[in-house]
């Protein structure tokens, strides 16, 4: 109890001291109150100022440009966490963080990665609680990042593209998977595409992407083909680019494009058939061929080249040529 009495004080004189008086502070307080029996109810402090922290954090991550999802996902977690270690965030200590963290695994058999999510959420969160003078020091700090395996993730073949393409029913799905191909575009970005947004003569589109950004992609000219026998085919009024097949034409969303090429996958056989893959599959190619890992990101979208690396899985037989050409 003396402890959290001591690093309590010290929180609320985060605005008036500098570090090193802080820690003569401590010290001075830890040799006063040696020996000294205290009582501290923890449930002093308003259950309203644990709510403040939140609000504040998700305030600012969201000035920052994140998505309401991703705060939805943000705001969920630390809830979670509060409600699971029963204490004040100025109370929570890195014991408690580890207890919980093994306590959700165990419990829930969450992957390595979920608990590594979980602890990046909590990182920043804490992080920021310290820059805004909310606590004296994150208790993520002495928690490292979870070693998770490293999985090689599935892409198309070209034999897969090409079979998709064939038994395709409709014009909107052949174009819509022409698009998803060709561009690389998260499925997110594809479903608020209208119209308008298209520039055939260039073959390129503006998208919206994470963070409210916009980014040109590019497609090629199969996909500008089959973009335009759909959108001359169509008879509706809606703005949309893809819209759904029967009246009143609304807007197609994530759903439902996953769901057509799912029922796309089953049909002919094909395993994990979904939007990102894609994504996946396009920056595969795309370094396999010789794209600089640069240009790669900027095509993407993404923010880290790390993240880029991650989608990018070169092909073993082109290592072997490599090796081969440059080696031996």
């Amino acid at each position: 109890m003396t402890e959290q009495l001591i690093t309590e004080i010290q929180r609320k004189m985060l605005p008036y001291l500098n570090n090193e008086q802080l820690m003569h502070l401590r010290d001075a307080m830890a040799e006063t109150l040696e020996g000294a029996t205290i009582t501290y109810d923890g449930s002093a402090i308003p259950a309203a100022e644990e709510t403040d922290a939140v609000e504040a954090f998700i305030t600012a991550k969201r000035i920052e440009g994140c998505s309401e999802k991703t705060l939805s996902y943000y705001r969920k977690t630390i809830e979670a966490l509060i409600a699971g270690v029963g204490k004040a965030v100025q109370q929570i200590t890195t014991d408690d963080l580890r207890r919980y963290l093994t306590s959700y695994q165990i419990q829930r058999r969450s992957s390595k990665v979920t608990i590594d999510n979980i602890r990046r959420i909590l990182s920043s969160f804490f992080s920021w609680l310290e820059d805004e003078d909310f606590i004296v020091k994150s208790p993520v700090r002495r928690i490292h990042k979870v070693k998770t395996a490293k999985v090689v993730k599935d892409t198309y073949t070209d034999e897969a593209l090409e079979l998709m393409r064939d038994n395709c029913k409709t014009a909107r799905d052949l174009a819509m998977i022409d698009l998803l191909s060709s561009s690389g575009m998260r499925v997110g970005e594809l479903v608020t595409l209208n119209r308008e947004d298209i520039n055939f003569n260039e073959r390129e589109c503006v998208v919206v992407g994470k963070g409210n950004k916009e980014r040109l992609v590019y497609f090629d000219a199969r996909t500008k083909i089959h973009l335009q026998n759909y959108l001359e085919g169509r008879t509706d009024e809606n703005p949309a680019l893809f819209v759904s097949l029967k009246a009143p034409f609304d807007r197609l969303m994530i759903g439902g494009v996953e769901t057509r090429l799912r029922e796309l996958g089953k049909r002919l056989n094909i395993p994990k058939v979904h939007p990102h893959k894609f994504r996946r599959t396009l920056a595969t190619t795309a370094i396999d061929k010789g794209m600089p890992i640069e240009q790669v990101q900027q095509l993407l979208g993404h923010q880290k080249i790390d993240t880029t690396m991650h989608y990018a899985m070169v092909k073993q037989q082109n290592v072997k040529l490599a090796h081969r050409k440059y080696i031996g």
